[in-house]
C-alpha cells in the first residue's frame, strides 16, 4: 500500500513539474505540506521525493528544501523579453508557429546537411530515444533534436529562432514525458521516437518532401497530444 502511495504523491508532483504548474528552480511544496494535502506519512513523501531525484526532475539542498530541476546549464536561455508560454493556448499557438518555421528548416536540411551535422542529430535522437523513463533528460534531448535540424538547413536565422525560442518550446504537458505506470506512458513515447526516426531518416536521405512531410506530421502530432491531454 505505501508503495502506492509513493508512486501516486510522484506522479502527482512529476505532472506538475513536466506541466509547468511547478517552474525549473521553483520550490516544491514542504514536506509537511505534501503530508497534510496527501494524508500520507514522511516516509512516502521522502520516497517519492527520492524517485524524483533519480529521474533528474528534483534537486534537494540540505536545509532548503526540494527544487525542480532547472534546466541544463549548457540549454540555450530564453531570448529576454520573449513572450512567456504558460497557458494551453499559448502552447497551441507556439506549435502552429513551430509547424510554419520548422517544417521548412527541415526540408532545407534534407538539401544542405554536411555529414557532422547529420551525425549531430542523429545523436540527439539516440538521447532521446535513451530517455524513456527520464522526463528532464528526454526533454534536454527533444530540444537538442530539433535544435540540430535547424542548425542543418544551413540558414542561420532558424537555429537563431530556435536559440530564442529555448527549452519552453518542449516543456509542455506531454503523456510521453510522464514516466508513471499509466500503461499507455511507453506507446506515446515510442510514437514520438518513430516521428522522430522518420525526420532523420528523410533529411539523411536527402528528400527536402519527405523531411518536411515528417516534421509536419510530428508537430501537429505533437498539437493533437497537447489538447488530448488537457482534456485527460
Amino acid at each position: 500500500m505505501s508503495r502506492n502511495l509513493t508512486a501516486d504523491l510522484a506522479a502527482d508532483l512529476r505532472n506538475r513539474i513536466v506541466d509547468g504548474v511547478i517552474q525549473p528552480g521553483e520550490k516544491l511544496p514542504s514536506e509537511n505540506t505534501l503530508i497534510s494535502e496527501f494524508g500520507v506519512s514522511r516516509t512516502v513523501v521522502r520516497s517519492a521525493l527520492t524517485r524524483l531525484q533519480a529521474e533528474g526532475l528534483v534537486e534537494t539542498e540540505r536545509g532548503r528544501g526540494s527544487f525542480a530541476l532547472t534546466p541544463p546549464a549548457d540549454a540555450p536561455a530564453q531570448a529576454p523579453g520573449a513572450r512567456a508560454v504558460s497557458s494551453l493556448e499559448d502552447r497551441l499557438q507556439m506549435l502552429d508557429f513551430r509547424i510554419g518555421v520548422e517544417t521548412e528548416a527541415a526540408a532545407l536540411a534534407a538539401q544542405h546537411r554536411t555529414d557532422r551535422q547529420l551525425k549531430a542529430v542523429h545523436g540527439a535522437l539516440e538521447q532521446f530515444t535513451a530517455g524513456s523513463g527520464h522526463p528532464a533528460q528526454a526533454m534536454k534531448a527533444d530540444y537538442e533534436f530539433h535544435r540540430a535540424v535547424a542548425a542543418a538547413s544551413g540558414n542561420p536565422f532558424y537555429m537563431d529562432c530556435i536559440d530564442a525560442l529555448g527549452q519552453t518550446m518542449i516543456t509542455m504537458p506531454r503523456r510521453r514525458l510522464v514516466s508513471s505506470d499509466e500503461p499507455d506512458s511507453p506507446e506515446h513515447f515510442a510514437h514520438v521516437v518513430h516521428e522522430h526516426a522518420s525526420i532523420y531518416a528523410a533529411i539523411a536521405e536527402s528528400d527536402p518532401a519527405a523531411a518536411a512531410a515528417a516534421m509536419r506530421m510530428h508537430l501537429s502530432n505533437s498539437r493533437r497530444r497537447l489538447r488530448t491531454s488537457a482534456r485527460g
